[in-house]
């Protein structure tokens, strides 16, 4: 078995109304209840959309407020533990069309 991380930036969310974005949350629940059920999450969930509240250390533990001001910045994850890359990326395009914008597949490395 392999960790995977399936992720999304922010950015890739687009611009949709509040019935859109209401449409889209029990679709996305239900995923990760078919996830949890098959016993493959490790977690899932959002990000806190405003960037503003995140909090960055520099290499001497010194706090810096937030490292990401501008460009793309993670809006949310889901960490997942499965045989293959193939059952990973089933995952990725499950949540992918739940969700209704594009996500990202990757393996942690050993």
């Amino acid at each position: 078995m392999a960790k995977y991380i399936i992720y999304f930036n922010q950015q890739w969310v687009g611009d949709h109304s509040a019935e859109w974005f209401q449409a889209r949350g029990p679709l996305s629940r239900e995923v990760v209840a078919e996830m949890q059920e098959a016993g493959v999450v490790v977690f899932a969930g959002g990000l806190v959309e405003e960037i503003e509240e995140a909090v960055g250390f520099d290499d001497t533990g010194q706090k810096l407020g937030p490292i990401t001001t501008t460009g793309d910045f993670i809006g949310g994850m889901t960490i997942i533990d499965v045989p293959s890359q193939a059952e990973a990326n089933m995952w990725g395009a499950k949540i992918a069309v739940a969700c209704g914008w594009p996500q990202e597949v990757r393996r942690f490395k050993e």
